[in-house]
């Protein structure tokens, strides 16, 4: 995998800027993850039939959303929004085990809806059951992580950042501000997106040690963390893969008295992005969920209605962006736009 031809990592100033994104057509295979994934009990929840009219269409937006994790608030906010632009309904439905996960997708296949967008965190187990609606006629997409994989699923298009590349650019910065040893956290096991952005971080700066850690739990973590920054005082940068997990390693350095530790992150909340404004930390890692969403939906409408097909067969990338004191002024207000 390698960066942009000149070096640069994508950024941008605001983050309204969304939805005039560039698809950029990636021959590269890689993958974008959140950082959890959780049983939005339940299963479905329609939204849609707003601006667009009533295209009749039903599309299942189906993902590992972990509880409490406000991420997905802002992944679930762009489906709704392209329903809505789009006079489509959406079914929304989540589990973060895998094979609950495919159970949804079957679901959702012999409901003969119109259209599955899916996230594709563990491939092994969700690939059959999109092949399943394939099988039966019901175009695919996938979305937020599975990038290596999306095309063995069947799907016509993917949505996502480029987590190794994120990760590279991440353990760079942490080398240029002096790292000697990154602790890269995991918060969930068996995503193939979070393993890619600790690899990332590996390439760039090989004294990394990964650990795992219990995303669905902040105490745990927090708890994880602090023994081990106080264990190995060799460690002075810590990269976690999701901002809910970057604020527990704030508190778990101040509980190791380990205020000489550096915090970046992967995934941007508006806590994070204040932590960001007061210096506890040093970088977000963006991937526009609420873009990955929005463009999920709207490429199920679009193929339904024209036979459109977006990035040619290559996936369209939404990061990664880093948010960073340059430009989290600017980029705050717009958070809450993000999730609604």
């Amino acid at each position: 995998m390698t960066p942009l031809p000149d070096g640069r990592v994508l950024r941008r100033p605001l983050l309204t800027r969304t939805l005039a994104v560039v698809t950029v057509t990636a021959a590269l295979a890689l993958s974008a993850c959140s950082g959890g994934g959780a049983p939005q009990s339940s299963g479905s929840a329609p939204a849609g039939g707003g601006g667009g009219g009533n295209s009749g269409y039903t599309f299942a937006m189906i993902t590992h959303e972990t509880p409490g994790d406000t991420f997905w608030d802002r992944i679930r906010a762009g489906g709704e929004q392209a329903a809505k632009d789009t006079g489509s309904t959406l079914r929304y439905s989540s589990d973060p085990d895998a094979t609950k996960q495919a159970t949804l997708i079957d679901a959702a296949v012999n409901s003969k809806v119109d259209g599955i967008a899916s996230t594709l965190v563990t491939p092994d187990a969700l690939i059959p059951s999109l092949k399943k609606a394939e099988a039966a006629g019901i175009p695919v997409d996938t979305f937020n992580s599975g990038l290596d994989f999306y095309q063995q699923a069947g799907a016509i298009a993917h949505f996502s950042s480029d987590e190794k590349l994120a990760g590279q650019q991440a353990g760079a910065k942490a080398k240029a501000a002096g790292a000697t040893k990154i602790l890269c956290t995991i918060q969930q096991t068996g995503s193939v997106a979070l393993e890619d952005r600790c690899a990332g971080v590996k390439d760039s700066f090989p004294n990394t040690e990964n650990l795992q850690v219990n995303g669905a739990d902040d105490s745990a973590v927090t708890s994880a963390i602090q023994a081990k920054l106080s264990q190995d005082k060799d460690i002075n940068w810590v990269i976690t893969l999701g901002a809910a997990q970057s604020l527990d390693t704030i508190k778990a350095k101040s509980a190791a008295g380990r205020d000489d530790v550096k915090v970046g992150t992967f995934d941007l909340n508006a806590e994070a992005a204040k932590a960001v404004q007061s210096g506890d930390l040093q970088f977000c890692i963006d991937q526009q969920p609420y873009l990955q969403g929005y463009l999920a939906v709207s490429q199920l409408y679009l193929y339904k209605k024209n036979g459109n097909v977006m990035g040619g067969g290559k996936a369209t990338l939404t990061g990664p962006s880093f948010v960073d004191t340059t430009n989290v002024a600017a980029i705050l207000p717009f958070i809450d736009q993000n999730t609604r």
